[in-house]
């Protein structure tokens, strides 16, 4: 999974077809010097420190010299970044946090993170690519039965079948609930019917992690479908124009009388009716995800601010050396490190296999109040250019939203966070 397609050799090609350096050949060399020890159930393995910094920088490689000179063109014509996601499949990222025995590189969350982060800092929209891509592989792997594990991982790994998400509806958004999409069972298969909004990836997937309705309950179904506009019962209805987060699709998906057989629940029999439960964990991955996408657009937004503040002169001196400029930077410089903070706090947590709903919900919601801050902050260091398209810099301001409303809205983050901290503190003071 981890050889390069053949490309060029000229490591200055213009067309951008050559992959950073060796590193799909450097990447294949760690992990096969990667040896694990018997993993705990539920507890991610720590990837090696040394094996994490070099897949890291390789990643940072292969944003600066492939992503950063496209992304500008490609975001402005909302252009899926087709040249790039094939690079990403062959540097593995597909299979991140996929297990090795299923072809996957099996990244602890922390390094995860740290590859969105350095993704986001460059192009926050190619870490969607692989968010709900990444979270339908996650459910299969917590939750699959063998044979849904089997046939599917491994070929998700690699990138050759995209995975997304389907959760939210026109009229039931955080209010689960209120989920009208159901699956009626007929003999040996289950009939869906119902419409879902605000599908990421959901027009080039090949595997849909689907909540809907069956007499036991919510459940989740793996649906296997053909990419494109329509599969049998399954078809596009609308893809959603957005204000940044340009350049993959977010579509809604209507279900007619899709057939599906029994075999495709989440976990098999076992799963019926626990869907919900097992989506709302998945979250937990995917909110970290929201955390450090944001902490990259931060990140870069901060870098853009303190790069102008050397080069912009006014009044014979850089404006980095007037006072004003820099409060703003020491404001934005200590709020960036508390985010990143809090995401490796939550990542840590939930590689433990503990419980991390507070924790994702907490770096989530801090990170990106953060990078829509830090991205305003940053266009009005940069004035009139920061305003201009020809900076990156309104690329981050019209970004930044996203992670304010995706996985969850910030509101409902503070439900989150404040509900689970009343459990903790009630299971932990049963007399108090």
């Amino acid at each position: 999974m981890l050889e390069a397609p053949p490309v060029a050799s000229d490591p200055q090609d213009p067309t951008g077809s050559v992959l950073v350096d060796d590193g799909v050949a450097a990447l294949g060399q760690l992990r096969s010097l990667w040896l694990h020890d018997a993993m705990l159930p539920g507890v991610i393995q720590q990837t090696d420190p040394d094996i994490a910094e070099e897949i890291v920088a390789t990643v940072r490689r292969f944003v600066d010299r492939e992503v950063m000179p496209v992304a500008n063109e490609l975001e402005h014509a909302d252009e899926y970044p087709t040249a790039l996601v094939e690079q990403m499949k062959a540097l593995g990222l597909f299979g991140a946090t996929i297990p090795e025995e299923h072809g996957g590189l099996g990244l602890d969350v922390v390094t995860y993170a740290r590859i969105v982060e350095e993704l986001s800092a460059g192009w926050m929209s190619l870490s969607g690519v692989v968010n709900t891509h990444l979270i339908a592989a996650g459910l299969i792997t917590r939750r699959g039965t063998d044979d849904q594990k089997a046939r599917l991982l491994p070929r998700m790994a690699t990138g050759e079948l995209r995975g997304c998400l389907s959760l939210s509806e026109p009229d039931a958004g955080s209010d689960t609930s209120s989920l009208r999409c159901k699956a009626t069972p007929d003999g040996d298969e289950y009939v869906l019917d119902g419409a879902k909004a605000w599908v990421t990836n959901g027009m080039r997937a090949s595997v849909v992690a689907l909540a809907a309705r069956t007499p036991e309950g919510i459940t989740c179904f793996v649906v296997e479908k053909e990419p494109g506009q329509a599969f049998e019962g399954i078809s596009i209805s609308k893809t959603v124009g957005k204000l940044g987060y340009k350049g993959l699709e977010t579509v809604e998906m209507v279900y007619d009388g899709h057939r599906v057989p029994k075999a495709a629940v989440l976990g098999g029999e076992a799963g019926l009716g626990r869907g919900l439960h097992d989506i709302l964990s998945g979250l937990e991955l995917g909110r970290i995800n929201i955390a450090a996408r944001a902490c990259g657009v931060a990140r870069a937004a901060f870098d853009a601010a303190m790069r102008y503040s050397r080069e912009r002169e006014t009044f014979g001196k850089p404006i980095g050396e007037h006072q004003a400029i820099q409060f703003k930077l020491a404001d934005m410089a200590t709020k960036l490190e508390a985010a990143r903070l809090l995401t490796r706090s939550a990542a840590e947590k939930y590689q433990s296999g503990e419980r991390a709903d507070v924790e994702a919900g907490m770096a989530k919601l801090f990170a990106s109040e953060t990078a829509f801050e830090l991205a305003t902050e940053s266009m009005r260091i940069h004035g009139g250019m920061g305003y201009s398209t020809e900076l990156p810099v309104e690329r981050y301001y019209r970004d930044a939203p996203l992670m304010i409303i995706g996985e969850g809205t910030n509101e409902i983050q503070r439900l989150v966070i404040a509900r689970g901290l009343l459990q903790r503190w009630q299971a932990a003071n049963p007399k108090g």
